[in-house]
């Protein structure tokens, strides 16, 4: 069943489709360069009123992206959601969905029939918005690690300009979990005139020692991974994707406490009755979890973006 013959579930925005805008100006960066050609990914949901203040802001998180809401008709939204893409069946719904559809939409918190919901992809992504993984326009190839190292700020400063291009000049509230919660946070603190509201959701204004450790671990994983081939891996046939694969194990076991792991997954075997006493074998739920988290992180993220969001939360 596709997506266009399907029925759509009640309390959605309908079918959507990601949008893309070219910043007219260069952004100076933190790190004392500045981008150029910039280009941000965005979707949008309701309706602007008249006087251009019914704005919210939602942000997602390292591996989000602009597709907050809705069914999605853009190919390759579909295929980074699913992992691997469709199978003979067409596209499943559930693929194709916003990830935060339970929050956005006609009587749900974000009310689309009250508010105007604005996402954009941050800088430094990989879901098309500029990043590593874009065209240089100094040398016509991918950044790769030529692309400058951004902060949470860079990203906010980046969304703003977008903003200002819609002609809007006030956020009535500005919204996200964990990365997306620090960007909340940088926009009320930088521009405390144009935010109303800020809901920062399991976040902090900063990354303490613990939170830097996890993220540096998942780095070097990356790093180390033969494929990755010093950052400009683009266009080999090569993907550090046992690097990236292990990162995300990492951030899993970060994304729960050790009650809720318990909780989840237990000692409970997968799909056997016995320990197999195979180094290869994924015998508990909890390893068989990870690896398809691995499996499709890696076939829908690139590295490069990886390392550089989530750098960017670390103090500098």
């Amino acid at each position: 069943m596709s997506t266009a013959a399907a029925p759509l579930p009640p309390g959605t925005v309908g079918y959507t489709q990601t949008q893309y805008l070219d910043l007219p100006d260069s952004l100076p960066l933190d790190c004392g360069r500045e981008l150029q050609h910039i280009r941000l990914a965005y979707e949008t949901y309701g309706t602007l009123n008249a006087e251009r203040d019914n704005v919210v802001v939602v942000c997602h998180a390292l591996s989000g992206d602009a597709h907050a809401a809705g069914i999605s008709r853009d190919a390759d939204v579909i295929s980074a959601l699913d992992g691997f893409g469709a199978d003979e069946r067409g596209i499943s719904l559930k693929s194709a969905t916003g990830w935060w559809d339970g929050m956005i939409g006609p009587g749900k918190a974000f009310d689309t029939d009250r508010y105007f919901v604005v996402c954009t992809n941050l800088i430094g992504g990989c879901r098309g918005s500029t990043g590593p993984g874009s065209t240089n326009p100094d040398t016509g190839r991918p950044y790769g690690l030529d692309f400058p190292v951004i902060t949470v700020a860079d990203m906010v400063r980046a969304e703003r300009l977008f903003l200002q291009q819609l002609d809007i000049r006030r956020i009535l509230a500005i919204g996200g979990g964990s990365l997306g919660g620090m960007r909340a946070l940088e926009w009320s603190v930088a521009y405390p005139d144009e935010v109303v509201a800020c809901i920062p959701i399991a976040s902090t204004a900063r990354l303490g020692a613990q939170g830097m450790a996890w993220n540096a671990i998942a780095r070097n994983a990356i790093m180390a991974d033969p494929d990755w081939q010093d950052g400009y891996y683009y266009g080999s046939g090569r993907q550090p994707d046992a690097g990236i694969g292990v990162a995300r194990m990492v951030g899993h076991v970060t994304y729960l406490s050790a009650p809720g792991m318990e909780q989840k997954f237990g000692r409970r075997l997968q799909e056997r009755d016995d320990y197999s006493y195979s180094l290869r074998e994924a015998d508990f739920e909890v390893e068989s979890y990870l690896r398809h988290q691995a499996r499709s992180f890696a076939a829908r993220f690139d590295a490069n973006s990886y390392l550089y969001i989530s750098r960017a939360p670390s103090p500098m």
